[in-house]
């Protein structure tokens, strides 16, 4: 099952081309991440795939009535305010919006979801705390909870693990790992190349306007790449534990 198409995608911001000829497919069970250097238009990416700002070509997405994309994708953004003093359970029982009429009451299914994404982001003892009084990292786990509840096949988000501590950042990819292994999608920005390269079933690679390399992590990060992408060197190792990526130095 394909969760997001593009084919001849491209935007252009203020005159300016951002992206262009973008053309990927993502299917079920994948969780791939989105990297590039600063500037190359991850953000972008996403939310013109989503149909949040204007593009060219086709988006599978963007296609969608907004009820139906409500229902195929969660989204979560960088931007990580949470603005209305409500407690934690009811932010995170937002994302079952889509799911329900206007003026339905949560059914039991609602309420299992919502018990579900607060237990995996370890939110559970902190569901009638005031969001807007917590640190900001655990505001960050309160929005992509609400994510997690709203059980779409895709789930995108935009640099989801910034701000976190690195046991909450490891546990978060670990999550996004598990959906991808029952059958979950999962499409998420990332600058830790560590961090990508271990839990990501697939790497996508953007610079300059365009994708440079789409594959799995191993046949995917060369030195070469690395260098001509990112401009550093790094050591990377295929370990007992798992692979291991690690920056060393900016290439000269």
């Amino acid at each position: 099952m394909t969760v997001l198409s593009l084919s001849g995608f491209g935007v252009t911001l203020r005159g300016r081309p951002i992206l262009r000829d973008i053309a990927f497919d993502i299917g079920g069970g994948e969780l791939v991440g989105l990297i590039g250097p600063n500037g190359a238009g991850k953000t972008t990416l996403m939310r013109a795939a989503l149909g949040l700002i204007g593009s060219v070509g086709h988006s599978s997405l963007a296609a969608l009535a907004p009820a139906q994309r409500g229902r195929a994708v969660a989204w979560l953004p960088q931007a990580r305010e949470i603005a209305w003093p409500v407690d934690v359970q009811t932010v995170v029982s937002l994302g079952r919006m889509p799911h329900m009429s206007t003026g339905q009451r949560m059914t039991g299914a609602d309420r299992d979801a919502v018990d579900s994404a607060l237990e995996q982001m370890g939110l559970t003892e902190l569901r009638q705390r005031t969001a807007t009084r917590l640190s900001g990292g655990e505001q960050a786990r309160v929005l992509i909870a609400r994510t997690l509840a709203q059980e779409t096949p895709l789930l995108m988000a935009d640099e989801p693990i910034a701000g976190l501590d690195p046991a909450h950042q490891i546990s978060t990819m670990e999550t996004f790992a598990e959906l991808a292994r029952k059958g979950r999608s999962v499409f998420v920005s990332l600058h830790d190349l560590g961090l990508a390269v271990r839990h990501c079933t697939r790497l996508i690679v953007i610079d300059r306007g365009g994708v440079v390399a789409d594959g799995p992590p191993r046949a995917l990060l060369s030195p070469d790449l690395i260098r001509k992408t990112f401009g550093i060197t790094a050591w990377f190792q295929d370990t007992p534990e798992g692979l291991v990526f690690q920056p060393l130095e900016v290439a000269t």
